[in-house]
């Protein structure tokens, strides 16, 4: 009898454990960022969750899946551009799974895929560019690489919403002809300032002329002007030859006041 006892007690024991194991294997619990893909005896069955739900033990089998955006990194690439420089290039690609099915059934590893399409676009695109634009429109460059990338993409349920090129590293020699071209396009600026305010000092110099020349005691004003500039910055003697027009003025000046005094 108590040995009867004691063969049920184990058989109740291992029946509760037995429970508690498919009970364990059945609850599932995903959170609200995440998606549990299940799979009925190899079929499709479907996405659930978030939250608490069942499964059938050994019958059913669930994967995974985050849906939070993802920032990947592309490595440094080298590439060829149109106008046959060689430039290295790296960026980052900000995707997320919008259909946890597809990216599960339709592709072994959505994170890896996504990754060498990446790099892939990235060659490509920058093969299809300037020197130029890649450094001035890099913007347009983004939104090209980042529509190639989610066409790719798509069939797997993935979305990419965003690719940013981060540095364009370019060889010594090209650095040091684009430095050239800098200092050549500088000193041209320059020189044109330079022409065009010795082109707008000629055309002011010529306006005045003409005023002096409508006004002759303009031109006397002027001269005795600059006499006592050149008197007041040096403190010395100064030969300064004084126009016959000036002195005629005065003499003409006296002679019209002898007159009126007589």
């Amino acid at each position: 009898m108590p040995e009867a006892l004691g063969g049920l007690l184990c058989l109740l024991v291992a029946a509760l454990v037995l429970g508690i194991g498919l009970i364990a294997a059945a609850v599932r619990v995903v959170q609200e960022y995440e998606r549990g893909v299940v799979f009925r005896l190899g079929r499709l069955v479907g996405a659930k969750g978030p939250g608490l739900f069942l499964l059938v033990p050994i019958i059913d089998r669930m994967v995974k899946v985050d849906l939070r955006t993802v920032a990947l990194d592309v490595p440094t690439q080298e590439a060829i551009t149109h106008d046959n420089v060689t430039v290295k290039v790296n960026a980052v690609a900000y995707f997320r799974v919008i259909e946890p099915e597809r990216a599960i059934v339709q592709v072994e590893d959505f994170r890896r895929a996504t990754w060498q399409i990446s790099q892939t676009s990235l060659r490509s695109v920058i093969g299809l560019a300037d020197l130029d634009e890649l450094l001035a429109h890099r913007d347009q460059i983004n939104e090209r690489l980042a529509q190639i990338i989610d066409e790719a993409t798509e069939p797997w349920g993935v979305k990419v919403s965003l690719v940013e090129i981060k540095d364009v590293e370019l060889p010594q020699t090209m650095q040091r002809a684009m430095a050239r071209q800098a200092e050549a396009e500088r000193e041209k600026r320059a020189k044109i300032i330079h022409a065009e305010g010795e082109y707008q000092a000629a055309q002011q110099l010529r306006e005045a002329a003409q005023e002096m020349a409508q006004e002759p005691t303009a031109l006397q004003l002027r001269y005795l002007q600059t006499l006592t500039e050149i008197a007041a910055e040096k403190n010395s003697t100064i030969i300064f030859p004084v126009p016959i027009d000036i002195v005629s003025s005065f003499t003409e000046m006296m002679r019209a006041l002898t007159k009126r005094s007589s």
